[in-house]
């Protein structure tokens, strides 16, 4: 299995002949950024299935609909909130027959495609979180789901997006997780690693890779460094650049 960090929360994993892709978004579409990640080129056949959790645009990139025109075997699972009407689509430049591609999820819904089965939690910002298994393989990508504490938002506020974030993480708790991707916002500051110990504490994730760091990476050795449980700690993927690739062993 392989896995790819193309930039920010986008993923790519390579799993049994197929490609999943999360939250793919172009390098130049958030002000004052510019991220370099790219994506590698495979047959027109291949298996490709595109997850959006949510149209934040360091999230989704409608762009991502002209991959079907190199490859006939995409599907897109999109956050409901990334709906697009067949007049949108065709102002666009889209034909209205990519919709047949286009699956849309709501939180706490099921569906499966092929043989993946598809699982949705509800997200502490806007959108879905996806719970993906596929050949006894199982993935998580949280999307926006974080505990999103700010300094100065106030105690009731941070109070209860603590206790948000967590009733989500509980529904994970006995689930098979061999990846996840979760939010290590350095914005946060001194609670950017909060997520990531509730995380780590409820679940048996076999590879946790943080995400949704605006190419600020240093604070993922620090954690590491932090954690007392030193078989926790490798847990931890560390990230150090785009288009990284990990090569994971699968159980």
């Amino acid at each position: 299995m392989q896995v790819i960090f193309v930039h920010h929360s986008c993923f790519l994993v390579e799993v049994d002949e197929k490609v999943l892709i999360f939250d793919w978004f172009a390098g130049d579409r958030v002000k004052g950024y510019q991220f370099k990640g790219v994506l590698p080129e495979y047959e027109p056949d291949t298996p490709i299935y595109v997850f959006a959790s949510h149209k934040h645009q360091d999230h989704f990139d409608m762009d991502v609909l002209h991959w079907a025109e190199k490859y006939a075997n995409i599907h897109y699972i999109f956050s409901k909130d990334c709906k697009m009407s067949p007049h949108f689509l065709q102002k666009h430049g889209f034909n209205t027959d990519i919709r047949g591609k286009i699956h849309y999820m709501g939180a706490n819904e099921k569906y499966q495609v092929d043989n993946l089965q598809i699982e949705t939690l509800h997200s502490t910002d806007v959108g879905v979180a996806f719970y993906v298994e596929t050949n006894g393989a199982a993935f998580f990508h949280a999307g926006d789901l974080n505990d999103w504490v700010w300094e100065g938002a106030g105690d009731l506020i941070n109070s209860r997006m603590t206790q948000s974030y967590r009733h989500e993480i509980r529904k994970l708790a006995n689930k098979k997780i061999h990846l996840a991707f979760i939010p290590m916002d350095p914005r946060q500051e001194k609670d950017m690693y909060r997520a990531m110990d509730y995380f780590l504490e409820t679940t048996d994730a076999d590879y946790i890779f943080p995400m949704h760091m605006w190419q600020d990476y240093s604070g993922i050795r620090e954690y590491k460094k932090r954690i007392r449980n030193s078989a926790m700690a490798e847990r931890i993927v560390e990230i150090v650049h785009e288009n990284q690739v990990f090569e994971i062993l699968e159980t």
